[in-house]
C-alpha cells in the first residue's frame, strides 16, 4: 500500500471518528428535570401524604403509638430506597454506552481496510495525476479500420440493425471508402425508409463512388429528401450541385440562395456561399453555358501540372497511408477546390495534373479564373477539411495562361 493512499485513508477515518465518537463519549446524565415526571418530588409528595394519613389515624386512635412509629419507620425506609434508585440511574447513565466507543475505534479502520483491499484499487490514487492529465486520443487509422471491420462483421449476424448500418456507412464515408459506404447506407435506407438525412447520406456516398456524379439514383434521393425536409441544409447543397451538373445554373442558384439564407448570419460558410452566388450570377458564368462560347475552348486547354514532395524533416511525423489532397483554390471567395486530386503519402513525390474535369461544381473550376492558389495538404484524419496537425505546402499565386503550366509544392508547414 503506497504512502499517499495510507495518508488519504487515515485522514478520512479520523474525520469519520470526529463525527461519530464525541457524541458517544460525552456524559448525558438523566437529570430530574429531564424526566417526564419528577420521580424524587413524586416520591416525597406520596410520603408526605402517607405521613399525614398516619398522623390522622394516630389522633383518631386507630393506630397505637407503637404502630404509628413502626409505620413511620417503614415509610422513611421506602422513601430512602426510592431516592437512592433514582440517583443510581443518573450515575449509570454517565457511563452507559462508552464501551461502544472502543469497539468502533477498532472496528471502523479494520472493516474499511479489509473492504478496500478486497474490492478497491490501492494503486488508483498513485495514478490519479496521470489519469487527470490523460485525454482520449484520436484513434489511429489502423485502430479505426479495426473497429469498422468489427462492426461490419457484427452486422453479418445482425442484418436488421438499422443504426448499425447507418454507423457503418458513416464510418466508410469518413475513410473515403465510398463504394462500401453506399452499400452500408443502402441497408440503412432499406430498414429506416424515407428519412431525409439517411437519403442525403446515401446519395452522397453513391455520387462519390461514381466520381462525384449525382445523376440518376443520387438525384432521385436528394429530390425526395427536399420534399420531406425543404430546409435540410445538406439536401439543399447537394440539390444545387445536381442542378449545376445538369447545367441548370438558375436552378442551382435558387437552391443555394435558400441555403445561404438558412446559414448562421455572418458565418464563414455563409460568406463562401454568398461569394459563390455572386460568381455564378456574373456575366462570365452566363457565358460559360453557351455551347459555342470561347469559354469552352479555354476549358479544354486549361491544365496545371503540380509536382508535390514532402520535406525530409517531416517524413517521420506522418503515416505512409495518410491522404494527400492536391488542389487549386480561388484567391478570394469560396474556398471550395476548383480541381482536386487525392494521393497517399507513400506515393510522394508525385506529379499530378489539375484540370476542369476534377471540379466539384461546374461553375467553380479552373477555367473560370485567371489566378489561383495551389495547395497540397496531408490529412492525418483523412478529413477533407483542414485540421490542426495537418501538414501543408502552398504556391500562393499562379497565373493561368491556358498554356502548359508546371509548379512545385513542398509540404513543409504544420496547420495550427
Amino acid at each position: 500500500m503506497n504512502i499517499l493512499f495510507f495518508v488519504v485513508a487515515s485522514s478520512l477515518v479520523i474525520i469519520a471518528f470526529g463525527f461519530i465518537l464525541p457524541p458517544l463519549w460525552r456524559n448525558y446524565p438523566i437529570a430530574a428535570s429531564d424526566l417526564p415526571i419528577n420521580e424524587d418530588q413524586r416520591n416525597i409528595l406520596v410520603a408526605r401524604q402517607r405521613l399525614a394519613e398516619l398522623k390522622e389515624q394516630r389522633q383518631a386512635g386507630t393506630l397505637s403509638q407503637a404502630q404509628y412509629e413502626e409505620q413511620c419507620a417503614e415509610l422513611e425506609q421506602t422513601l430512602s430506597d426510592d431516592l437512592d434508585l433514582t440517583n443510581q440511574a443518573t450515575v449509570a447513565s454517565k457511563s452507559a454506552g462508552r464501551w461502544i466507543v472502543y469497539v468502533l475505534a477498532v472496528a471502523i479502520p479494520l472493516l474499511a481496510g479489509s473492504l478496500y483491499l478486497t474490492l478497491g484499487n490501492v494503486q488508483a490514487i498513485s495514478h490519479s495525476a496521470e489519469m487527470a492529465k490523460a485525454e482520449p486520443e484520436t484513434p489511429s487509422p489502423a485502430e479505426i479500420d479495426k473497429m469498422v471491420a468489427a462492426l461490419a462483421e457484427r452486422l453479418k449476424t445482425n442484418p436488421d440493425d438499422a443504426q448499425g448500418w447507418l454507423m457503418l456507412g458513416r464510418s466508410y464515408k469518413y475513410l473515403e471508402q465510398y463504394a462500401k459506404a453506399a452499400d452500408a447506407l443502402a441497408n440503412a435506407y432499406r430498414l429506416l425508409g424515407d428519412q431525409a438525412e439517411v437519403m442525403v447520406l446515401y446519395a452522397e456516398a453513391l455520387a462519390f463512388a461514381n466520381d462525384k456524379n449525382l445523376a440518376g439514383k443520387p438525384a432521385e434521393l436528394i429530390g425526395k429528401a427536399l420534399i420531406l425536409e425543404p430546409d435540410n441544409l445538406n439536401a439543399l447543397w447537394l440539390g444545387g450541385m445536381v442542378k449545376a451538373q445538369q447545367n441548370d445554373a438558375q436552378g442551382a442558384i435558387q437552391l443555394w440562395r435558400k441555403l445561404t439564407g438558412l446559414l448562421p448570419a455572418g458565418s464563414e460558410t455563409q460568406r463562401q456561399m454568398q461569394a459563390l452566388l455572386v460568381k455564378m450570377e456574373s456575366p462570365a458564368a452566363e457565358a460559360m453555358t453557351k455551347p459555342e462560347s470561347a469559354q469552352q475552348a479555354k476549358t479544354l486547354a486549361m491544365s496545371v501540372d503540380v509536382e508535390v514532395s514532402l520535406a525530409p524533416e517531416l517524413k517521420k511525423l506522418v503515416n505512409p497511408g495518410a491522404t494527400v489532397f492536391i488542389y487549386a483554390q480561388a484567391l478570394s471567395g469560396p474556398k471550395m477546390p476548383l480541381a482536386i486530386v487525392r494521393k497517399l503519402v507513400s506515393e510522394l513525390p508525385v506529379t499530378v495534373s489539375l484540370n476542369d474535369t476534377q471540379a466539384m461544381v461546374p461553375e467553380m473550376k479552373l477555367s473560370n479564373f485567371d489566378k489561383v492558389k495551389l495547395l497540397a495538404r496531408i490529412s492525418k484524419s483523412g478529413n477533407a477539411v483542414a485540421q490542426p496537425g495537418d501538414l501543408l505546402g502552398t504556391v500562393e499565386q499562379v497565373v493561368l495562361s491556358g498554356s502548359a503550366n508546371r509548379y512545385k509544392i513542398i509540404i513543409n508547414t504544420e496547420v495550427k
